[in-house]
């Protein structure tokens, strides 16, 4: 009765909701945390009398921890499993949030930093979990749908951070006022911070009960001792497809960090005290890329066409990044907000479809270390990026700035074709239930 026993195995939990929605909670927050300063860049820098470019440095610093930081946290992950890495991260999300209360004095611009830096490294506790959670807790019929919505947290904060800050932080001259409502978001962001993290403690768990997915229940039944972490990682870059798709996600993600993060400049530099609009317009991106986040996993969860998505995400990405450069300077607010709206919902829509593809490519390899390499090559674009875009936004304008950008994301598009769909997690599935 061995195949009867391994079907009655695989069972899927309740607690399996609970578990995907207090993820997303505490990774919205962390990612509202990312890009809170941004999205009012000009407001900061005068209350810390400080440069742009240090206040685009607290954006990037949560690029630039996550590089060294990403193996010992993926290793950690294999080693003691989910609820740790969990706990973790919500920890030093709260904690981060109330050492920012600490730096409500222009001359306290290290205190924000630092609280900045510990949100920084909360953020490597979060960003690779969204398809090992997937994959853990979900059924083979849902796992692409689960992953969007663990990844639409993290995008839903993004938003909330575009649209929060210009609305509660007006650009007034009095610095005593200013203190006043930056301490009224610092507070805010600490209380839902603490309470996230104690949601955490109680409700989430190591794994279900059974197996959700035959794939699943073959990993698990693996022997420990024959798992080696860096064996998995030369053998996850040994693997072309996935080396392309490492490349291209980074090159895709790199330009939307680069986007969020100087955007509040690029509107200003055109429309002069529109901060509330700005916020407004990364709202829109974000938005618009959720709806396609969706969309997008559902998709995959039908058809199973993770090549043929990818690519077709990846072109219109570029479509959306041509007209939102050459829209950007008409003079019509409403003109790029609908070209924003375009650019996002297939520019942050195409986060969970690298996730996802990257697991079908490296299965039986563990999530959390190809999601890590992804977000790795996400990182070191996404500072290059911004750096560079910043440069040449300074000497020769915002239009050759996303220029640049343009012309990653062609690359990136030529790129992915080359990709082969060797879809192993699909095959393993198929030859289970065939067993």
């Amino acid at each position: 009765g061995g195949v009867g026993d391994a079907a009655a195995e695989v069972q899927l939990s309740r607690l399996r909701w609970a578990v995907l929605l207090l993820f997303s909670s505490y990774s919205l927050c962390n990612a509202f945390q990312w890009i809170q300063y941004s999205s009012v860049n000009n407001v900061f820098v005068r209350f810390y009398g400080v440069s742009t470019f240090a206040i685009d440095w607290l954006s990037m610093s949560y690029m630039l921890l996550y590089i060294p930081l990403l193996f010992p946290v993926a290793w950690l992950l294999d080693k003691r499993g989910l609820r740790l890495i969990a706990l973790a991260g919500s920890a030093l999300n709260a904690m981060g949030a109330w050492v920012k209360l600490g730096s409500l004095k222009p001359h306290l611009f290290p205190v924000t930093v630092l609280g900045q830096v510990i949100c920084s490294v909360a953020q490597v506790f979060i960003l690779g979990m969204p398809s090992r959670i997937a994959s853990v807790w979900f059924g083979s019929h849902e796992v692409s749908t689960a992953c969007s919505i663990a990844v639409f947290g993290n995008q839903l904060g993004i938003a909330a951070g575009f649209l929060v800050p210009p609305v509660l932080i007006p650009n007034v001259e009095d610095v005593e006022k200013l203190a006043y409502h930056i301490s009224i978001m610092f507070f805010m962001t600490a209380g839902v911070a603490s309470a996230l993290f104690i949601l955490v403690i109680i409700v989430f768990k190591e794994k279900p009960p059974n197996p959700p997915s035959r794939a699943q229940a073959s990993i698990q039944s693996q022997p420990t001792a024959e798992y080696s972490y860096m064996q998995s990682i030369l053998r996850l870059l040994r693997n072309i497809n996935f080396l392309l798709l490492m490349i291209t996600y980074g090159l895709n993600v790199g330009c939307f960090y680069a986007l969020s993060t100087l955007l509040n400049r690029m509107v200003i530099h055109h429309y002069p005290g529109e901060e509330v609009n700005a916020g407004r317009i990364g709202l829109t991106i974000i938005l618009s890329g959720m709806v396609g986040a969706l969309i997008s996993g559902i998709w995959l969860d039908k058809t199973k066409t993770y090549k043929q998505t990818t690519l077709v995400v990846y072109i219109m990405s570029l479509v959306g990044m041509i007209v939102y450069t050459f829209t950007l300077s008409l003079g019509h607010l409403w003109v790029v907000f609908v070209t924003a709206g375009l650019l996002g919902f297939f520019m942050t829509g195409y986060l969970p479809l690298g996730f996802e593809f990257a697991a079908e490519l490296t299965y039986p390899e563990s999530e959390g270390t190809s999601s890590g390499l992804l977000n790795v090559s996400a990182q070191i674009f996404g500072i290059a990026f911004t750096i560079g875009q910043g440069q040449i936004m300074d000497r020769f304008g915002t239009k050759a700035g996303n220029l640049l950008l343009c012309s990653v994301l062609f690359l990136g598009t030529v790129m992915t074709a080359f990709i082969k769909a060797d879809l192993r997690r699909q095959q393993a599935n198929l030859e289970n239930e065939q067993t």
